[in-house]
């Protein structure tokens, strides 16, 4: 059988909301949250978390090591490069991205994604639920060959190819063998939902879900973060500012593959 590693990569210098995966979430941290849920997955297989080299990242490895998680330690801004160092480290046949800020990620939505994967692999290299996303942001999952992931790592090289890791597959329709999952209840929250990590008001957000569904499920299901919104809407308001915001928005004349409908900026979302 393939030998799956799901790969988690982390820092505690995000820009945005610094030491964001070690921020405190209903008695835990988001990155322990994440992690817990991950390891629900039925296909993760192996669970690698990817952080920089260098001091000021010493505290998330050594908790990551507390956790009993495998942690590798690789290049900071060429996380193309940490992810594939990473995957050869632990002998991955196929690899899974996930970014550390999903701490709401759905175990099953994990599964679906890998499982089309596995089910079909000669007829994949690569494979995701992100073009076209459909489920709400912060359930990213990509799946790839370790093939196709070593030519994106000897061949990328524009700079955000190297700090996002996979557009350099998704771009090249024409040479690579792309899969989407959408969403199997026909609806598009993608860009009206936002359970992602990247702002305080998400930050915000975030504890709110937890604190009302951990306590009985640590492992509730994206059904039950649905069931909430609709009994208390006005959860969503706390980061609906941002909503459809993500990193598409700086590249949008660079990418063949996405355009504008695909993002929104803070700057739209907050007038």
């Amino acid at each position: 059988m393939a030998r799956v590693v799901t790969i988690v990569q982390a820092r505690l210098g995000s820009q945005r909301l610094p030491g964001k995966v070690l921020a405190p979430v209903a008695g835990r941290r988001v990155l322990d949250w994440q992690l817990t849920r991950m390891r629900a997955s039925r296909l993760a297989g192996t669970i690698i978390v990817a952080i920089p080299v260098g001091q000021r990242d010493d505290t998330l490895a050594n908790h990551c090591a507390a956790l009993g998680f495998a942690c590798f330690r690789g290049h900071e801004d060429d996380v193309l490069d940490r992810h594939y160092r990473a995957a050869c480290e632990y002998d991955a046949d196929v690899v899974v991205k996930v970014p550390s800020d999903c701490p709401l990620i759905d175990p099953a939505v994990i599964d679906r994604v890998i499982g089309r994967f596995l089910e079909m692999p000669d007829a994949f290299d690569y494979v995701s639920n992100l073009h076209p996303a459909t489920y709400p942001d912060g359930n990213d999952v990509e799946v790839m060959s370790m093939a196709s992931l070593e030519t994106a790592w000897r061949e990328a090289d524009r700079r955000f190819e190297r700090e996002h890791t996979t557009p350099f597959i998704w771009e090249r329709p024409q040479r690579f063998r792309l899969g989407n999952v959408v969403w199997d209840n026909g609806r598009d929250l993608s860009m009206s939902h936002r359970f992602t990590l990247d702002y305080p008001a998400d930050l915000t957000f975030v504890r709110a879900v937890f604190e009302r569904l951990a306590p009985r499920n640590p492992l509730f299901s994206l059904q039950d973060i649905l069931s909430l919104l609709e009994r208390l809407p006005c959860l969503l308001d706390l980061n609906a500012a941002f909503a459809g915001v993500n990193w598409y928005r700086h590249h949008l004349r660079e990418l063949q593959t996405i355009d504008a409908s695909a993002t929104r900026f803070p700057e739209e979302s907050t007038t």
